[in-house]
């Protein structure tokens, strides 16, 4: 990243350059720009471009005033705030404390605008400001020869290089500003332009940015829809055809998944039409299903929730068919989930698989089973049970995706079923109702309840966003329309996961488009168990987070379409990135843009394999975005399973 520094500027004369293309992040030298505090505050809040708040004491500006410019700005939503390691102590406990509560990255810098210490002084350096609470550690000194620049550029052999700023003023020094990102650097200074450097040696931002980035293009910018989720059009598809009367489902797309759930719901007699993105379904009113096979396409989840469905609306054994990658995945669990409620499950051994028979009527009652392999059949029950002739009661252990049972229990309710849920968890849980602590759901089921027709609009789908997020938060900015910040969606974490990596993010009100940017990215550690799908691009994004980062739920992986885990090492070690599975843990090493476009190190071109599995073709496309060369992938059109536009979204990125 190169951060433009910025002085002598008001604050129109500061947007004119932040509006300019090619700006990636800002350093505000509040000390040396005519800004009022009103101004701090519009500045700081009403751009996405990163910014670095800076305000150096000197006779002309007393720490209490800089101290107050540089609270207003972090308030106001500051990336980074600079602090000199000479700023009064009590100053910088309170810039330290503003900082760690506004989520402000804080760097301590040094400047010697005389001359270069020693290697062993500079190390203490540092070690003093990352003591003083820095989590970036700026140390810049000015050189009179190599030695001096290969003395600074030394302590990256010594510190991890996501939190070191370190480079030389003057000429002797100024290779060391392009260096330093070579060396794994969040980011470097340069001038606005040759008369405006900020300090002896500071490269224009133009030429910096040819250095760096050469001819990569720059993103569009335009606002791109995302397709409707699939995850909430299914439950919502087969609701409706449960239901009695008429319901118009709005926002609607057509994707391979979607499409087979419309088959279902007409195969259970329900009347489907389409007109735009409106589907309008008149249901059956759960009526009885007589014929002896339904076929469920390539969908593990619609096959795994019309097995109870069948088994308490058919009149008699139904074969579940279906095809691709289905045909190859177990139901791992299915088998015992559903011989508690009195339903065997006929075809494949050990595990039940497509196709097989439901034979069986679904036996209401007070049921303790596990959610160890997933919270689909879990919805398929939540689905069925309300149907039934008695109440049950369902204890569930171990629970897992249990995003994924909200938006069953949200989707139900707007059809007029309700179901009552507790969470059960130790003091840990109780405290941050963090649900990967929880141990336990229970669900109390009235039966005899009927679904009612509805009208709802079906949300945008964050899973297929996260590509597109992932490409913006590395190689630029996108905007994305479509989506809802309060989504139940487990794949709504991929927020969660860039905000962590480092990634600029922001939402207009209004519209509610979600605009991602590019920032310095440092390595991230998050627990993917409740939202699998997310893994394979979000190893993308590791691998330009400098550092290690660390994703755990790897065991969650083995059963998707393709054995995820395994996949997505393969892809990674073909790119030329390393990456291992330790337990449970994915473990990636990566490096930043800059620093793989400086040292010869970007993603490696070549023949890629999908392995039948669409999420890994969209991890694919996306770091094809930092490729050294051609790519082909082998199999592409499994894409059309959650989103067949997507190459032709991509193209306007």
């Amino acid at each position: 990243m190169i951060c433009v520094s910025i002085q002598n500027k008001d604050i129109d004369g500061i947007f004119e350059i932040l509006e300019t293309p090619g700006t990636e992040m800002a350093e505000i030298r509040m000390d040396l720009c005519d800004l009022s505090h009103e101004d701090i505050d519009e500045l700081f809040s009403s751009t996405d471009v990163p910014l670095v708040a800076t305000c150096r004491i000197s006779d002309k500006m007393p720490a209490t005033e800089a101290e107050a410019r540089l609270i207003r700005a972090i308030r106001a939503g500051a990336n980074y705030v600079d602090l000199e390691i000479e700023a009064p102590a009590m100053m910088s406990k309170r810039i330290r404390r503003e900082a760690r509560e506004y989520g402000t990255v804080l760097i301590r810098s040094y400047h010697d605008f005389e001359g270069t210490d020693s290697l062993p002084a500079l190390q203490a350096l540092v070690e003093k400001c990352q003591h003083l609470g820095a989590e970036v550690v700026k140390v810049v000194t000015t050189a009179a020869s190599e030695a001096d620049v290969e003395r600074v550029m030394a302590l990256y052999d010594s510190f991890d290089p996501a939190g070191l700023i370190a480079f030389c003023m003057g000429e002797a020094g100024k290779q060391s500003r392009l260096e330093c990102l070579r060396r794994g650097a969040p980011y470097t200074y340069a001038a606005v332009n040759h008369k405006e450097a900020t300090a002896p040696g500071q490269w224009p931002a133009s030429v910096m940015l040819d250095a760096v980035y050469g001819d990569m293009p720059e993103m569009s910018g335009e606002v791109l829809p995302m397709p409707a989720s699939k995850s909430f059009a299914q439950r919502a598809i087969i609701a409706a055809a449960l239901a009695e009367g008429t319901s118009k489902l709005t926002g609607y797309s057509p994707c391979g998944d979607n499409e087979s759930a419309v088959a279902v719901a007409k195969a259970l007699g329900a009347k489907v039409s389409k007109k735009g993105d409106v589907l309008t379904i008149t249901g059956t009113g759960a009526a009885a299903y007589t014929k002896n096979e339904l076929h469920t396409g390539e969908s593990g989840f619609l096959t795994r929730m019309m097995i109870p469905i069948l088994s308490l609306i058919s009149s008699g054994p139904v074969s579940v068919t279906g095809e691709k990658t289905l045909l190859k995945r177990p139901l791992t669990g299915a088998r015992a989930m559903m011989n508690a409620f009195g339903v065997a499950l006929e075809g494949g051994s050990p595990e039940a698989m497509v196709p097989l028979t439901v034979r069986g009527r679904l036996t209401p009652g007070e049921v303790e089973i596990s959610g160890k392999n997933g919270s689909q059949l879990i919805s398929g029950l939540l689905s069925a049970l309300p149907l039934a002739d008695g109440d049950t009661e369902i204890h569930l252990t171990e629970p897992k995706s249990i995003p994924y049972i909200f938006i069953t229990l949200d989707v139900l309710k707007r059809f007029g079923i309700r179901i009552e849920n507790e969470m059960e968890g130790g003091q840990e849980f109780i405290d941050t109702q963090d649900w990967s602590l929880c141990e336990g759901m229970t669900f109390r089921i009235r039966g005899g309840q009927r679904y009612k027709a509805a009208d709802i609009d079906i949300e945008g789908d964050w899973s297929s966003a996260a590509a597109f997020m992932v490409a913006g938060a590395v190689f630029g900015k996108v905007s994305l329309s479509g989506l809802d910040t309060h989504s139940l969606q487990a794949d709504l974490s991929i927020i969660d996961i860039l905000v962590e990596a480092g990634a600029s993010l922001s939402v207009e009100e209004e519209t509610g488009i979600i605009h991602v940017q590019k920032a310095p990215l440092k390595a991230f550690e998050v627990d993917a168990s409740n939202c699998p799908d997310l893994f394979p691009v979000i190893s993308v994004l590791a691998a330009f987070c400098q550092g290690t980062s660390k994703i755990s739920g790897v065991g969650r992986l083995a059963n998707k379409e393709s054995d995820r885990g395994k996949a997505i090492v393969d892809m990674l070690t073909a790119m030329g990135v390393k990456a291992w599975i330790k337990g449970d843990r994915l473990c990636i090493e990566g490096h930043s843009l800059a620093q793989r476009r400086l040292s010869g190190r970007m993603l490696r071109g070549g023949d890629y394999t999908s392995s039948k599995d669409h999420r890994m073709v969209m991890a694919i496309k996306t770091a094809s975005l930092g490729m050294d060369g051609p790519f082909t992938i082998d199999d592409t059109s499994c894409v059309s399973k959650s989103f067949p536009t997507f190459f032709e979204i991509f193209e306007k990125l």
